[in-house]
């Protein structure tokens, strides 16, 4: 690309959004990538995506991000939805402690389908509804924590940490691939100065974030 030092590459990451049913994967989606929430969200039937464009360093990334069904009866899907996918967010409900417990399961078939590294938070939707917790942001910081995630409490209903939430993803796989790329012999003949110094911006690799629900 002769452009490249002028605008940066153009990247194209997949995302997928994975979780029980009913967890408001599909609201998470629709909030971010079109500032919209639907009350009567039906259950997602099969598989949909958005792509939403988001700058970064200077670079124009498009995140392509996947969402679909919960149900059991939709599990063959899988394969091909999780192929390709550089970046994980794992969603539950607050208010419903069976999703949160379906977690590990998710995690579990997130390793089994995916053979590349994936940047993974743990969200927990829902947080508007804090009246009705069953999750204590305690109990999802704790199981981020022990399974090196990221973590956040979000609501797609009131937009709450939903932008960020995909942004944290988004940056950690830029920032992964930034790192391959720096560390591509064919590629650092071709890196100047300032690329090799912009590359190597941000936290160290083995730090993780956790942020949680804004205060009430």
């Amino acid at each position: 690309m002769e452009d490249d030092d002028e605008r940066g590459e153009e990247y194209l990451f997949k995302i997928v959004l994975i979780g029980d049913s009913a967890v408001g994967k599909s609201n998470l989606l629709s909030r971010f990538a079109l500032d919209e929430f639907d009350i009567n969200t039906k259950a997602t039937i099969g598989v949909e995506f958005q792509t939403q464009v988001v700058e970064i360093d200077g670079k124009e990334v498009k995140a392509q991000i996947w969402d679909t069904a919960g149900q059991e009866r939709f599990r063959a899907v899988t394969s091909a939805y999780y192929r390709g996918a550089v970046g994980a967010l794992i969603v539950y409900d607050i208010t419903r402690r069976t999703t949160f417990e379906s977690v590990k399961r998710w995690l579990d078939e997130l390793d089994t389908h995916c053979d590349t590294a994936v940047a993974r938070m743990l969200v927990g939707n829902k947080c508007d509804l804090d009246n009705i917790r069953e999750v204590s942001t305690e109990e999802g910081k704790a199981l981020a924590e022990a399974e090196g995630l990221f973590f956040m409490e979000t609501s797609a209903l009131d937009s709450t940490n939903v932008q960020i939430s995909f942004e944290i993803v988004i940056r950690e796989i830029y920032k992964n691939i930034s790192r391959k790329v720096l560390n591509s012999d064919s590629y650092k003949a071709e890196l100047s100065v300032n690329r090799v110094t912009l590359a190597k911006n941000g936290t160290d690799s083995s730090t993780r974030s956790f942020y949680s629900c804004c205060a009430r």
